[in-house]
């Protein structure tokens, strides 16, 4: 895995291996940054579940303002960390390690890009998208990963999905807001 551009472009990125480890194919992760490429820059971002933190580390080298980082893998928040260093951007991140609904809890601040990748199996796609809307800016986006053959809702309390990219077995959905379309 690489950053694909901006400030840390080309840099390597590690992440833990194993049969629990579902790093995002690169061709999703450009997918989802070419919808939101003009969009980035000074946005505060949530990558929740991060994994290897890739895609909060690639909206903060395309100019997001901060990052936050949060999973409940003591091995993922030492590769989040790692990665933030390596790529020269962990003075703009926060890292924390804790279940998803806690760190939730914990947040009082808003989000303008949220990045939902739970392991597809664990069942926490709906419940995460339906906690992490208090912490979404206004005018902010959810972006989720699922797999292809799990439809989300299109609608989700105050958020209805205005746009889907699929790439074989897996999907992004974009949450936005009422009527904040793109």
């Amino acid at each position: 895995m690489r950053v694909i551009t901006g400030l840390a472009k080309g840099k390597r990125l590690i992440t833990a291996e194993g049969m629990e480890v579902r790093p995002t194919p690169e061709k999703v992760k450009e997918g989802i940054f070419s919808s939101i490429q003009f969009d980035v820059e000074g946005r505060r971002v949530l990558d929740l579940f991060s994994g290897s933190g890739q895609l909060g580390i690639e909206a903060l080298s395309r100019g997001a303002e901060f990052g936050f980082f949060a999973d409940i893998s003591p091995v993922s928040i030492k590769n989040i960390t790692k990665n933030l260093e390596n790529t020269g951007l962990l003075d703009k991140a926060k890292v924390i390690r804790g279940d998803y609904s806690a760190v939730l809890a914990g947040l009082n601040e808003k989000f303008d890009y949220v990045f939902l990748d739970p392991p597809y199996a664990a069942g926490l796609l709906l419940p995460a998208l339906k906690k992490v809307q208090r912490v979404v800016s206004n005018y902010g986006v959810i972006i989720c990963e699922h797999p292809s053959e799990h439809e989300l809702p299109e609608v989700v309390d105050e958020f209805r999905v205005t746009k889907v990219l699929k790439y074989g077995k897996i999907c992004v959905s974009f949450y936005r807001r009422g009527d904040n379309d793109e």
